[in-house]
């Protein structure tokens, strides 16, 4: 269970207090070590959840963005198609006098009415945009960060062989229990220190590690994400993109904003998946520091 180094399966006997005291020596101090990987895991738990709340938030205003796109769409359709020229055109003659208006919006004339909303919803499509970079920008230092958090939350090796020091110190103190009892003396401490330190033997520190490893590959991984994310959804909201009015300059622009869009669900889904490993991770953990206050509070 423990994955590490072998534990020799004899024992070297000692006088009972010796035991103890080489119990104490090798079994302190695990505890403290292992309350800071706690806090290192707790943090990224919560940058985590930071970011997968942003990357939502992101993924909403590009969701809604596409829509008031398409609502700007219709309704400068419907304006041609009122017209003389529109009411008479093909499809594609359609999307060339809608092109040609937009190329000339601020002189062309149609209701008021019509012209404030086109502008007003242009106006709002602009503000998601840049949300949405934003938002988008934040995720991903949030997966970069949380990268950076998760790869400190592995079990190293010294501490790995403090444990199975702390592991053979407590089959030492076993063996010299027999010892002890056969010179009737009290053995009911280091039964009590025995019991509650050798517990670190059913500890799977590797759970620890396999954790660590899938949580700094998956904010990685959405850190990459989100970092494309931003740099698309940025172009796609620039005046050069938006008022490129040719059928190449359109479909351009809305293909950005689709993988903009795309991307922002991939690095949502990254952070909440870095935040489920950190918080098994956590509760992992929390069992060992479990198996660590235990044994120390006997120690004391």
């Amino acid at each position: 269970m423990l994955g590490l180094a072998v534990v020799p399966s004899y024992a070297t006997v000692y006088d009972l207090d010796v035991a103890v005291q080489k119990v104490r020596e090798n079994c302190l101090g695990i505890n403290s070590r292992l309350d800071h990987m706690k806090l290192m895991a707790g943090i990224s738990t919560g940058v985590g959840a930071v970011g997968t709340a942003v990357g939502a938030g992101a993924l909403a205003a590009g969701i809604v963005k596409a829509n008031t796109d398409k609502a700007i769409e219709d309704l400068l359709e419907k304006i041609v198609k009122k017209t003389e020229k529109g009411q008479q055109a093909s499809d594609k003659q359609l999307d060339d006098l809608i092109a040609e208006m937009e190329k000339n919006w601020d002189t062309y004339t149609t209701k008021d009415a019509e012209k404030t909303k086109v502008d007003e919803l242009t106006k709002k499509s602009k503000t998601l945009g840049n949300v949405r970079t934003g938002l988008l920008a934040t995720n991903t230092a949030t997966q970069v960060a949380g990268a950076a958090l998760s790869s400190q939350t592995k079990v190293g090796g010294s501490l790995k062989e403090q444990i199975n020091r702390c592991i053979a110190a407590s089959d030492d103190l076993k063996e010299s229990m027999q010892q002890a009892r056969l010179e009737n003396k009290d053995t009911t401490r280091a039964k009590r220190i025995v019991e509650a330190c050798g517990e670190y033997r059913y500890v799977d520190l590797s759970k620890i590690n396999n954790l660590a490893t899938g949580a700094t590959v998956t904010s990685s991984i959405g850190a990459v994400a989100g970092g494309v994310g931003t740099i698309t959804s940025a172009v796609a909201n620039t005046d050069s993109t938006r008022n490129d009015n040719t059928k190449d300059g359109k479909a351009k622009e809305k293909n950005l904003n689709t993988a903009s869009n795309v991307l922002s669900g991939v690095s949502t889904a990254t952070s909440a998946v870095s935040t489920v490993l950190n918080g098994v991770q956590i509760a992992t953990i929390k069992k060992v520091v479990s198996v660590s206050d235990n044994c120390e509070k006997e120690l004391q």
